[in-house]
């Protein structure tokens, strides 16, 4: 089944896409928090088109940190109108439940020393038009979430990885004209790597330490 409207792409789905979620830059590239949470529920989809099943406990865990920093949120909205007032404001109040969230969900798109796993095989599947998305998945994971993960966990996230569908069928639930599936996608990537590395320089300052 499709996951894209009638003559347009996947991207056009979602109530946000990374590439409308602003960064203030003359507030040190501020990013509205409210637009991201969004554009990151969004992503959350992508993985049913992965794989609904193999994907699920990387969904899971990417909802539930969401979860964290939209409660942080509601509890103090005009302390969290971007994220990183959230984060300051949190750790002033001794508090580290959102930031901490943060930090994973910034993992699990975007590693801190710019290895990524979501966006990284997407990258490099997007610009090797012969490799399967399995053979993406286990590189990015390896450079990126394997490291902190236990020996429980890890085998479960292999197991994923392993279980990509085939690059064909992929790319055909996206959009049937190949060409602007491919622009969408990188214009989607570009918005959201420039928006994890501007949140991964915040998360490794001082300020943003508990």
């Amino acid at each position: 089944m499709a996951a894209y409207p009638p003559g347009g792409t996947y991207f056009d789905n979602g109530k946000r896409s990374f590439t409308q979620v602003p960064m203030n830059a003359s507030k040190d590239n501020a990013i509205s928090t409210s637009e991201y949470l969004e554009a990151s529920e969004a992503l959350t989809g992508l993985f049913d088109v992965l794989g609904q099943t193999a994907f699920s406990p990387i969904k899971k865990d990417m909802i539930q940190n969401i979860k964290k920093i939209r409660d942080r949120q509601l509890q103090a909205p005009l302390e969290s109108e971007t994220l990183q007032d959230l984060v300051r404001n949190e750790l002033k109040a001794k508090k580290h439940l959102a930031t901490e969230g943060l930090l994973w969900l910034t993992r699990q798109v975007h590693h801190p020393s710019s290895r990524i796993l979501a966006t990284r095989a997407l990258r490099r599947n997007l610009t090797q038009p012969n490799e399967e998305l399995s053979v993406s998945f286990r590189d990015a994971y390896g450079l990126t979430l394997k490291q902190y993960h236990s020996f429980i966990i890890k085998p479960i996230f292999s197991a994923a990885m392993s279980a990509c569908p085939y690059r064909k069928d992929f790319y055909g639930k996206l959009g049937d004209d190949e060409g602007r599936v491919k622009k969408d996608l990188d214009e989607w990537l570009r918005a959201l790597e420039d928006r994890v590395r501007v949140l991964n320089e915040f998360l490794a300052k001082p300020e943003a330490k508990w």
